[in-house]
């Protein structure tokens, strides 16, 4: 019996419709690799947050260290990922004080994070919120007016819910662990939120919980080489909000 052939329409048509098929499945499936990265991110900062915790009951309700790179001592993290021999170099984060409690690498890096150097992946995407674990922004200028947490109970009349203590960095701008924010105003996101989770960061907070954070204001610059310099920018505001209290 012989056997009829594809007609070319007939075959022109099975293309289409896979090519179709293919069209409609691809966003979903890269929405969906883009979800997953988004929940390790968030697992990473859970994780994060119950070390952050820990360390606290640990040491008599001290917070983790957190010292900005040009200053001396331990802090909960080491390394400058602008330096590129301690950009991919792990022992950074070995000497830093979380490392007893998080002692994984790749939990110190976002899925998502693109930053490579010299063709290697970064060995850290997270940086710590400045007014925690140490008064320095109490000399920074303009900041005299805000409080500065180096123990738990000071935490305690604030709410540790309200205040956030890690964040996803903006690839462009981490260097050191510690992430600045001028609460003056006068330098809106001197330190910039990553943009890698659909235009948003993930970030954490004092009493351990994580959450995505998204970029709502159009004005808001994507990339810290244009940063946005109103301070009526919502998402500067929401940043600052979050950050410390008079």
């Amino acid at each position: 019996m012989r056997r009829k052939a594809f007609t070319l329409v007939e075959l022109l048509v099975v293309i289409a419709i896979i090519a179709l098929l293919a069209s409609l499945l691809l966003p979903v499936l890269s929405r969906t690799k883009s979800q997953g990265k988004q929940a390790a991110c968030l697992s990473n900062l859970h994780q994060f947050g119950f070390a952050l915790q820990m360390y606290a009951n640990d040491n008599a309700g001290d917070l983790v260290a957190n010292l900005p790179a040009n200053l001396s001592g331990h802090s909960w993290v080491q390394g400058n990922l602008q330096i590129p021999d301690q950009a991919t170099n792990t022992a950074g984060l070995q000497q830093g004080l979380l490392y007893p409690y998080v002692n994984q690498p790749a939990v110190y890096w976002c899925p998502a994070d693109p930053s490579q150097t010299d063709g290697r992946p970064r060995v850290r995407s997270y940086s710590m919120n400045s007014w925690l674990g140490s008064r320095y922004m109490i000399t920074y200028s303009g900041s005299t007016a805000y409080r500065t947490f180096l123990r738990e109970n000071e935490l305690a009349p604030v709410g540790p819910a309200k205040i956030w203590a890690m964040m996803d960095e903006h690839e462009a701008s981490i260097d050191d662990g510690w992430f600045l924010v001028t609460m003056d105003d006068s330098q809106p996101f001197a330190s910039y939120p990553g943009t890698r989770h659909q235009r948003g960061y993930v970030w954490n907070f004092a009493d351990g919980h994580a959450e995505k954070a998204g970029l709502r204001d159009p004005d808001t610059a994507l990339t810290p080489g244009s940063k946005t310099t109103s301070i009526k920018n919502s998402d500067w505001i929401r940043l600052k909000q979050a950050t410390t209290v008079r």
